[in-house]
């Protein structure tokens, strides 16, 4: 299979490095930085430049990268896609790629389907790219046709090699209304929960709790910026509904309400073991 990777950050470097060890998989990269792509290059890691030519010889292409990015390469690219090839994004946000991805495929001949790798780290950049990041892990796909079970499948053969798991099939607008509470919420109350003051003096008197809650907290603001704004509706709404619920927490302590704290935190237990299970 050739595989094109348009972007080797730490998503699209380590597609590229787990496609390399599967095995059988030849595959071109695309970067700004001309640096990384020889580096990538020398390492093996890619055969080759993704190139107007190039692109032309792949079954699949990947964009790892932002959405406005992906919508950039792909106005830009997509004379030179041969009618046969995949073309899947792999932005954080599904709306604006999978408008200008369905468009550009149905007017150029060939297949686009949104994708978003559920996996990651609270690092970037290629240097933290990594051969086993998707191992077993799910790729939420988003095709043109939701039922098309060929598509389906070929999106399978097409990301399976790269280690994940399994694909979960949804829209771009229901993708990004949950992703705002799972991901991009998360990212938001994180890095607003460590600039406390108390934070400088955590040592010594933090654990699991803190390691858990600020892990995000630490991130690339430009690329969540981008996304944030791209999801705003959503999630906006998800910050009202926080906002809203930390405010009854404040106001059974300030009121001194045992019982309506109580009745809160009992909420909260009960509403993690509904969507989760016990522990």
């Amino acid at each position: 299979m050739k595989v094109g990777i348009v972007g080797l950050g730490l998503i699209g470097g380590s597609l590229a490095k787990a496609y390399k060890c599967s095995g059988g998989t030849t595959v071109y990269g695309a970067d700004t930085d001309g640096t990384i792509l020889e580096f990538a290059r020398l390492q093996g890691v890619i055969d080759g430049a993704l190139t107007p030519g190039t692109i032309a010889l792949c079954e699949c292409i990947l964009l790892a990268v932002t959405p406005a990015a992906a919508c950039e390469w792909l106005e830009e690219n997509a004379p030179f896609i041969d009618k046969r090839t995949l073309v899947m994004d792999c932005c954080g946000t599904k709306r604006r790629i999978c408008q200008t991805g369905f468009a550009l495929a149905t007017r150029f001949g060939f297949e686009f389907a949104g994708g978003h790798p559920m996996a990651g780290l609270h690092r970037w950049g290629y240097k933290n790219s990594r051969e086993d990041l998707f191992r077993g892990a799910c790729f939420v796909a988003v095709p043109r046709v939701f039922d098309d079970i060929i598509l389906l499948e070929r999106i399978k053969r097409s990301i399976l090699p790269a280690g994940f798991g399994y694909i979960s099939v949804t829209t771009a607008e229901k993708h990004d209304k949950l992703i705002a509470f799972t991901s991009q919420l998360a990212h938001i109350v994180s890095n607003a929960y460590i600039k406390s003051p108390t934070a400088l003096e955590h040592r010594g008197f933090s654990a699991g709790s803190y390691q858990d809650l600020t892990r995000v907290a630490w991130l690339n603001p430009g690329m969540w910026a981008e996304l944030f704004l791209e999801n705003r509706d959503n999630l906006l709404s998800e910050l009202d509904t926080v906002i809203s619920s930390l405010h009854e927490y404040r106001e059974a302590l300030e009121k001194s309400d045992p019982a309506e704290l109580c009745r809160l935190l009992d909420e909260g237990s009960t509403r993690k073991e509904e969507v989760d299970g016990k522990p």
